[in-house]
């Protein structure tokens, strides 16, 4: 019994989000609609980077460089910037998309902050 696909509807996508992930060892940038919806993704890993070089910024500017070019094909002409860890990648990644012809309207920087922290260690005693 063959079961009748359904068709994807082709949107065209003007305005959206990027998402800088930058730890110490990758950069991943999504690219997604206004939504969260993704759109595209690329990553240092993915853009052929191995080991210590998948974590310095020329890696995260590949990886943006990839992303911003297949989200132009999908029509994304301007987008809101949102960075999250404390890698190298970070204004690299962030750079490459402004020089890939992509408007940037905000940036904003979602690092995850303790408030508190977690308790510290009991003093040693010798």
């Amino acid at each position: 019994m063959a079961v009748a696909k359904k068709k994807q509807l082709k949107k065209e996508i003007t305005r959206g989000r990027v998402y800088i992930n930058a730890s110490f060892n990758n950069t991943i940038v999504s690219i997604t609609d206004s939504l969260g919806d993704s759109i595209v993704w690329g990553s240092s890993g993915a853009a052929g980077f191995k080991g210590a070089r998948k974590s310095t910024p020329f890696a995260a500017t590949t990886a943006a460089e990839t992303a911003a070019k297949k989200a132009l094909e999908k029509g994304v002409k301007e987008v809101e910037v949102f960075v999250r860890g404390p890698g190298s990648g970070r204004d690299a990644a962030i750079r490459a998309i402004k020089n890939s012809g992509i408007q940037i309207v905000a940036i904003a920087d979602i690092t995850p902050m303790p408030h508190n922290g977690p308790r510290p260690r009991k003093r040693r005693r010798v």
